[in-house]
């Protein structure tokens, strides 16, 4: 390491940067919650359904996410197991007004935390229980327990209540993702701001 690495390192001009899975059925708001995360000059007006996978990226104080924003419609849910070795973080998102499709997004969150690739990591996940501004949203409290999430002890996780649209719980979330992120996965990739 040189003398400006370590200098830009002390001046924190440098950015860990850190790849982000973005998980969850189909219309749970993975994409509006990763457009809200970039600053305004980079969102979109007009969100689409994800086929198959899109990149975006953000940047926190401290880190530079990678956030791979994986399509949640059930054709495409078998390409998930192909980044996981990959991800640092997890972020899973769950609609909270969708009470039907809770049992189906508990198995596929079942599914990935017996993954090889993930069952043996302490990756941070992060749980957005979204659409908290619709009339049948259930808490984040239930959502925790619909998903028996008091059952994951050897990953650390968080379950933050959000509302993508208006931006509300996403702060929080990555503020706690940052933090686990960093604690996780000490050798980050070193990246110039």
């Amino acid at each position: 390491m040189g003398l400006l690495d370590r200098l830009s390192g002390l001046l924190r001009l440098k950015k860990k940067e850190v790849n982000v899975l973005c998980l969850g059925l189909d219309n749970s708001g993975k994409t509006t919650i990763i457009n809200k995360l970039k600053p305004s000059n980079a969102q979109s007006q007009d969100i689409v359904p994800t086929i198959g996978f899109s990149i975006a990226k953000f940047k926190s104080s401290s880190l530079s996410f990678t956030v791979f924003d994986m399509s949640g419609q059930g054709r495409y849910r078998n390409l998930w197991e192909h980044y996981y070795k990959e991800g640092q973080a997890i972020i899973f998102v769950i609609d909270s007004s969708d009470k039907l499709r809770m049992v189906v997004a508990k198995e596929e969150l079942d599914t990935l935390l017996n993954h090889p690739d993930i069952k043996h990591r302490r990756i941070p996940i992060l749980f957005f229980a979204n659409k908290m501004d619709l009339r049948d949203a259930v808490t984040s409290v239930k959502v925790s327990q619909l998903l028996c999430l008091e059952n994951i002890k050897d990953k650390p996780w968080h379950i933050c209540a959000s509302d993508a649209i208006k931006g509300e719980g996403l702060q929080e979330g990555v503020d706690w993702l940052q933090e686990k992120t960093l604690q996780s996965n000490p050798g980050c990739e070193d990246v110039t701001k």
